[in-house]
């Protein structure tokens, strides 16, 4: 099966629409990369319920030149509503990526807990 071939001066447009379309992708890609490398990062490892008022939350945080930032951690009940929040102050640190533990007081039980933001201080 032979593939069409653009008439008498559509080539010019499908160029030009190739460029572009080009373009808008390197532009999407750079727009991505600029807004996330250097940022401060955070990922949950795990939780532990100790009791109908305490879970205690182990999560990770990487940030760009060990600087300190303020971690907010939740817990949540069954039903997804916010039992208890607690502020961490991560102090500065040598190293980028460091394990914190943060323990959150609730109002009722709650079912597991989670790290909403990390942000610098």
């Amino acid at each position: 099966m032979r593939l069409p071939h653009p008439g008498p001066g559509e080539l010019r447009w499908w160029v030009v629409g190739t460029v572009g379309i080009g373009a808008g992708v390197a532009v999407a890609v750079w727009l991505g990369l600029s807004m996330s490398v250097g940022q401060t990062s955070w990922q949950t490892f795990g939780y532990k319920v100790v009791d109908d008022r305490t879970v205690t939350v182990t999560f990770d945080v990487d940030r760009p030149g060990g600087a300190p930032v303020t971690c907010t951690v939740r817990a949540l009940a069954r039903d997804f509503g916010t039992v208890g929040t607690v502020d961490v102050q991560v102090p500065r640190a040598p190293q980028d990526s460091s394990r914190q533990s943060a323990t959150v007081r609730t109002t009722s039980r709650a079912v597991t807990g989670e790290v909403v933001r990390c942000v610098p201080r």
